[in-house]
């Protein structure tokens, strides 16, 4: 590897942790077995934005594995506040500053107190701070129990600065990458779908002209994408990357960088440390990318709109040899409408 700078051992300790991901979660994807069919939440909008659309059948569906149409094997039209639908609102204390968490909680109370406190589906709190992740007080639909919980929510200080150059920034990736695992394997024991809302404007892309990798740590890398992938649908959770910043940060170079990397892994001499960005995380597993308002309550109940109606599909994976990536691509017959699901799976898993 040659790594221009003084910035070698850091990336390096970043890269262990990579690969010490993807072998903590290769071992529950491995024992789960073969599965049966490859299963989808599929929401769909109008083009032009606006609320998800319920009414449709299985008849308008099409969906295509490496552009090969596939029969769909089950549907179900799924919405509504019985739906079977879990939110998790959490505030990343890690990746943004002290200013920008406070702006972030008091519009989170906004959001929890919208309709006098009403929440649609049952949600839970967590918190990330350098001394991990924590979920508050299980779940529930009173927004004014969790606006409670959130003003008892003190911000701490911190081991690890957003000043702190390189080596912070490495640090900050790993916590973060932690963090995702952890909370994936939490919402993996809860039946139904997850919508994980990530308060956050993103972990650092440490990816660049004056990185390269050496074949091993690419290696490492892919081997960490297949596996959050993986675990991300194996536990029906969908990821939101919603951004505190606001519209002072619209033009930030980080709000676009993140689309260089949202192609699906093919091979492992593809692979980039910004492949795994929170903001391609998220629009991989089906979710957005919310930034450049102000209006975080907005964005906030945007998502969660996402679970007012939504489609279960399933399909047979065409057989493949392992992690091997497939795109998958839903479309719909009637015009001026538009889906979001994941975009792809890795086979064997």
């Amino acid at each position: 590897m040659r790594i221009h700078g003084r910035c070698g051992l850091g990336l390096l300790i970043v890269l262990w942790s990579v690969a010490a991901v993807a072998q903590q979660q290769a071992a529950p994807a491995q024992a789960a077995g073969a599965e049966p069919g490859v299963l989808l939440d599929v929401v769909v909008t109008p083009k032009n934005g606006g609320a998800p659309v319920a009414g449709l059948t299985q008849q308008d569906f099409t969906l295509t594995d490496n552009k090969a149409p596939q029969t769909i094997t089950s549907f179900q039209a799924m919405g509504g506040s019985s739906a079977p639908v879990a939110v998790v609102v959490v505030i990343d204390d890690v990746n943004a500053d002290y200013t920008t968490i406070g702006y972030a909680r008091q519009e989170i109370d906004k959001f929890f107190k919208t309709n006098g406190g009403q929440l649609p589906f049952l949600t839970q709190i967590a918190i990330m701070t350098d001394a991990g992740t924590q979920t508050q007080n299980g779940f529930t639909k009173d927004g004014n129990q969790l606006a409670g919980l959130l003003d008892n929510y003190v911000v701490g200080l911190r081991s690890i600065s957003r000043s702190a150059g390189f080596y912070g920034a490495t640090d900050r990736l790993d916590k973060s990458l932690d963090a995702l695992q952890e909370l994936t394997a939490y919402l993996a024991k809860l039946p139904g779908r997850k919508l994980l809302l990530w308060v956050s404007p993103g972990w650092p892309i440490l990816s660049g002209p004056n990185v390269q990798l050496s074949t091993k740590q690419q290696q490492n890398i892919f081997d960490s994408v297949v596996q959050i992938s993986t675990s991300l649908r194996q536990a029906r959770t969908t990821v939101y990357s919603i951004d505190p910043l606001g519209a002072a940060d619209a033009a930030s170079f980080h709000n676009f960088y993140y689309q260089s990397f949202l192609k699906g892994l093919r091979k492992p001499g593809q692979a980039n440390l910004g492949n795994l960005a929170l903001q391609v995380i998220a629009t991989q597993s089906g979710g957005l990318v919310l930034n450049s308002s102000n209006d975080m309550a907005g964005l906030l109940k945007q998502a969660v709109d996402d679970g007012g109606a939504y489609y279960e599909l399933s399909f047979h994976p065409v057989p493949d040899e392992p992690n091997a990536y497939h795109q998958i691509e839903v479309t719909v017959a009637k015009p001026g409408l538009a889906t979001r699901t994941r975009a792809g799976y890795y086979s064997g898993k």
